[in-house]
């Protein structure tokens, strides 16, 4: 059915059924649930008078505070040049559908002008009735509004198509972005458009949110940390839980309401909250201290990666070992996004990484991998942390004693790769500046050393004349040399 024919079609029983006649058949389940939410509103259906304007200061105000302000350019990009194109108009809505920015063809703006489809317009259901973005609102879903599906006769002329836009923190709505121009111009894609770029909205914006929730754990992670063995959280100013000690003990999200000072966490338990400069710290008085699990990880050198745990030696996969020689390498934690990206790159997958933490969790046992964020908990001790800090401490004798190999060497991790040419590069250039025969003896006997020509040019140059290793090092160049 074309468009001028179902425009029709809908008009004849838009008069039938708000006529009270019997209608040859009844508007979709969901225009016959915003007739019926509108109508109980008092929206009348003759409504002639546009919908309420609010001033031009107040809705700058209201532009500058609102959460998708920042993603209105990507919004732009999405829908503004498909929408020209069509001769259709981008509208964004705030949660009560106020229009707060409008864009799209001069012409199209001039009819919507009209009727108040305008910037600073209310569109809600309540107040204009059945709409897209008003209905998309109520619904909370994607909706297309075609022409006699409006409540209000005098939009009748139109069709649209609009989807509500979540905030990824709370997943309240926030507003709904909207696709509409007049009847003529419908389009089947329409519906698919505004779902895409609302569905990309909330992606930026969770891009947004992460970002912020990494520079506040950053900041306020010590609070947390000065607790030492006793139960804590960090939590967002909205009350979502960021870090917590010991493992697995709160829900993601804890009521934190202005100006409490105790909340129940769920188990009985009472806990106290303070604030902070941003956010809350949330700790369990009177709860005693508790032993904590003990890690040692070995992570260097050609043998297989071992984790031992009380005592308990677990051979570790490749994998299971970057997993483990990043957390240690970041005491902070790191988010399943940041682990993706430390592991694989662009290509990866956080629901990968996911997998593997709770695998690695029910591996290791209680108590010493811990989720917001993803981090080591336990008392944790680790050959390439020792060598690392013997290296920094100028201690090269003892990084010498300690460094078995490269770290993982069959591990193509972009951020162990890097960790691992650092160290090595490091501890190859200490050992060299230092003038000590001995150490540069040591270091060319570890596979790092054993193919590096200049450790042998050197070794060369400070072995004294009757050293009966002098023989191995000549051999070794004249290989190297070769």
């Amino acid at each position: 059915m074309d468009a001028p024919e179902e425009a029709r079609r809908l008009s004849e029983l838009y008069d039938e059924v708000l006529g009270g006649g019997r209608a040859p058949g009844s508007p979709r389940p969901l225009v016959a649930a915003s007739w019926e939410r509108s109508l109980a509103a008092s929206v009348d259906p003759e409504l002639d008078a546009p919908p309420v304007v609010i001033s031009a200061e107040l809705l700058e105000s209201l532009r500058e505070n609102h959460p998708l302000r920042a993603v209105l350019p990507v919004l732009r990009e999405t829908l503004t040049t498909i929408a020209d194109e069509a001769s259709h108009i981008m509208i964004i809505t705030d949660a009560q559908g106020l229009i707060l920015w409008r864009e799209g063809a001069a012409d199209v703006r001039r009819q919507a002008d009209r009727i108040a489809l305008s910037e600073g317009a209310v569109w809600s259901e309540d107040a204009i009735g059945t709409n897209g973005m008003g209905t998309a609102l109520a619904a909370d879903q994607p909706v297309q509004i075609h022409s006699a599906e409006h409540l209000v006769r005098r939009i009748h002329a139109w069709t649209c198509a609009a989807a509500p836009v979540h905030d990824p923190d709370t997943g309240k709505l926030i507003g709904a972005v909207d696709v509409s121009g007049p009847l003529r111009t419908v389009h089947p894609a329409m519906m698919a458009l505004v779902t895409a770029a609302a569905q990309l909205a909330e992606g930026q914006l969770r891009v947004r949110m992460a970002a912020a929730d990494e520079q506040l754990r950053a900041r306020n992670m010590r609070h947390l940390v000065a607790l030492g063995d006793a139960p804590g959280a960090l939590l967002t100013p909205t009350g979502r839980v960021l870090a917590v000690q010991p493992l697995a003990w709160l829900p993601d999200r804890l009521d934190v309401s202005a100006g409490v000072d105790r909340i129940e966490i769920g188990d009985g338990r009472e806990a106290v909250v303070e604030q902070l400069e941003e956010g809350y710290l949330l700790r369990i008085p009177g709860t005693g201290s508790r032993s904590r699990s003990k890690l040692r990880l070995k992570l260097m050198g050609s043998g297989q990666p071992v984790a031992v745990v009380g005592g308990r030696e677990i051979a570790l996969t490749l994998r299971r070992a970057e997993v483990l020689a990043l957390l240690l390498l970041h005491p902070s934690g790191l988010t399943a996004e940041q682990l993706m990206l430390q592991l694989y790159g662009d290509e990866g997958n956080p629901t990968t990484v996911r997998a593997e933490m709770h695998r690695l969790r029910n591996l290791l046992g209680p108590g010493v991998l811990d989720t917001k964020p993803y981090r080591i908990v336990a008392d944790v001790s680790g050959d390439v942390t020792e060598v690392q800090a013997a290296v920094r401490a100028g201690e090269l004798t003892t990084a010498l004693t300690l460094y078995s190999g490269p770290l993982l060497g069959r591990s193509d991790a972009p951020a162990l790769r890097a960790e691992r040419e650092e160290l090595d590069a490091t501890l190859r250039r200490a050992v060299l500046d230092a003038g000590d025969a001995e150490l540069l003896w040591r270091f060319a006997q570890t596979s790092t050393g054993a193919e590096d020509l200049e450790v042998f040019e050197v070794l060369e140059r400070e072995l004294p004349p009757a050293d009966h290793r002098r023989a191995a090092v000549t051999a070794r160049l004249d290989r190297l040399a070769g």
